[in-house]
């Protein structure tokens, strides 16, 4: 029984986000992901290279929404997406040939390499497992997955939050760099 007790949750919910707090995280989030966005369907798109991918939403949650998580500040943002892509691209190239056991072991190999580097986001374990069941377009890139998408589109974002999240007078990002 205690066992099942846990499942119960041992605080209150945090409480509502004000309005002004709801409409510039909503800014925050679509100029961050506006600028990726655009550069990759405007600028790269016509490459094999591709700019944009499903964590950077995640990613976009954090820095944008909860800018005070010790998960959203820039060391977790960057090394959690490059880690996390190297990783990914080494499990399917090593385990590619059984996707589920490459999916497995890119993110938890992730997730123990980003706590042993304090680099933590929870979106470098999507980025790990894009890079095993991305498409054709994700495993041609190798290696450089780790530098374009997911370095340079986190290092964008990352600009993006420091401009926009810093606006507000009552609001401060990051709150740690290292």
């Amino acid at each position: 029984m205690e066992y099942f007790k846990k499942m119960r949750g041992a605080t209150k919910s945090p409480p509502a986000v004000d309005l002004f707090e709801i409409v510039w995280s909503w800014i925050r989030a679509f100029s961050g992901i506006t600028l990726v966005a655009v550069i990759h369907y405007h600028l790269i798109n016509e490459t094999d290279l591709v700019m944009i991918i499903g964590s950077f939403g995640a990613s976009a949650v954090l820095i944008y929404g909860a800018v005070r998580s010790p998960l959203a500040q820039p060391r977790n943002l960057l090394g959690g997406h490059i880690l996390s892509a190297i990783i990914g691209v080494a499990a399917y190239r090593i385990l590619g040939h059984h996707l589920w056991l490459a999916a497995a072991v890119a993110v938890a190999t992730a997730i123990a390499v980003m706590h042993a580097t304090k680099t933590l986001h929870p979106p470098g374990g999507a980025t790990a497992l894009i890079a095993v069941i991305g498409g054709q377009k994700i495993h041609d890139l190798g290696y450089l997955y780790a530098v374009l998408p997911a370095g340079l589109g986190a290092l964008i974002m990352l600009a993006v939050a420091l401009v926009i999240n810093n606006i507000p007078k009552d609001r401060r990002y990051p709150e740690f760099w290292l």
